[in-house]
C-alpha cells in the first residue's frame, strides 16, 4: 500500500514559520513534521510515498517520492488537493494530512483496515485541547459512530455525541478507493466549484470529511479504528510550541 500525503497548503496560521517552507517542513522535536510521518510510515513497511505539493513545492523534496501538483492550492482545500493524486489511488492507499505527527502504532491502527474505508479516530482527543485556545474544540473533526460504522464526521459534530476525533489518517482498500473516486466524480458532475456543498462550504473549499459524509449518505460504509493518543496536530503557533514540548518528551521516553 502507498501513502498519499496531502501537503499543498501554506499553513498561514503558523505565521512566520512557513514564510520559507511548506507547513509540513516546520520542525517539531528536532525534525520536520514530514520526517516524523515518513518514519512512522516506513516502520509499517510503507515505502511508496506520493506527495501532493502546492505552496513552495520545490522546498518539499523526498527521495523516491512521486509528486502531484495542486496548482490551485490557494483556491481549493483538502478534498480537491487529495484528488490531484487520484492516479495513485488505484489498488488502495493510505491518506494523511501533512500537519500531524504520529507514532508508528497510529499507522498500524490505520492498517487494520476494518472495512473498505477506515478512519483513525482518537478516543482521548480531549487531552489535546486542554489550554488550546487558538484551535478550539469547535474546529475538531469529531466522529459519531454506530457500533463499528461512522455515521457523521466533521466540525459540525458536537462533542457530546462524539466517540473521538478523526486525526486525518485513513486507509482505503482497492474497493474503497473505487468508491471514493466514483463519489467524487459524481459530485464534480453535480456541482460547480462555487456551489454550496456541505455545512455552508463551497464545493471547491470542501474537506475530506465532507466526501466521507457524502459517501455515508449514499449508503457506503465507513469504518473506524480507535487509538488513545499517540499523535498531535500542528495548526497554529500555539500548537507548534505545545507539540514540540510534548513530542520531545515522548521521544525521550521512547514512545514515538
Amino acid at each position: 500500500m502507498n501513502a498519499i500525503i496531502i501537503a499543498a497548503g501554506r499553513g498561514s496560521r503558523l505565521e512566520g514559520y512557513t514564510d520559507d517552507r511548506p507547513k509540513c517542513m516546520v520542525r517539531v522535536a528536532g525534525r520536520s513534521i514530514l520526517d516524523h510521518q515518513l518514519k512512522a510510515l516506513r516502520q509499517n513497511g510503507i515505502e511508496d510515498i506520493d506527495i501532493v505539493r502546492g505552496y513552495l513545492a520545490d522546498k518539499l523534496v523526498v527521495d523516491g517520492a512521486t509528486y502531484h501538483a495542486n496548482r490551485q492550492w490557494e483556491d481549493n482545500n483538502i478534498l480537491h488537493s487529495l484528488f490531484c493524486a487520484e492516479s495513485a489511488m488505484e489498488g488502495g492507499f493510505l491518506s494523511t494530512y501533512s500537519d500531524i505527527v504520529y507514532s508508528p502504532k497510529v499507522v498500524t491502527a490505520a492498517l487494520k483496515q476494518l472495512g473498505d474505508i477506515t478512519l483513525v479516530v482518537d478516543r482521548k482527543w480531549r487531552r489535546a485541547y486542554v489550554d488550546r485556545s487558538d484551535h478550539p474544540v469547535a474546529q475538531a473533526e469529531l466522529v459519531r459512530v454506530d457500533a463499528d460504522r461512522v455515521v457523521a464526521v466533521g466540525k459540525h459534530v458536537g462533542p457530546d455525541d462524539a466517540v473521538g476525533e478523526f486525526i486525518g489518517l485513513a486507509a482505503h482498500t482497492a474497493r474503497g478507493a473505487e468508491l471514493m473516486c466514483e463519489t467524487y466524480a459524481a459530485l464534480c458532475d453535480e456541482l460547480d466549484g462555487d456551489d454550496i456543498f456541505r455545512h455552508g462550504r463551497l464545493f471547491r473549499r470542501a474537506y475530506l470529511a465532507d466526501l466521507y459524509e457524502a459517501m455515508i449518505e449514499r449508503g457506503i460504509d465507513i469504518h473506524w479504528s480507535a487509538i488513545d493518543g499517540g499523535w498531535r496536530e500542528v495548526d497554529t503557533v500555539e500548537d507548534l510550541h505545545a507539540v514540540d514540548e510534548f513530542w520531545s518528551a515522548t521521544a525521550t521516553a521512547g514512545q514515538s
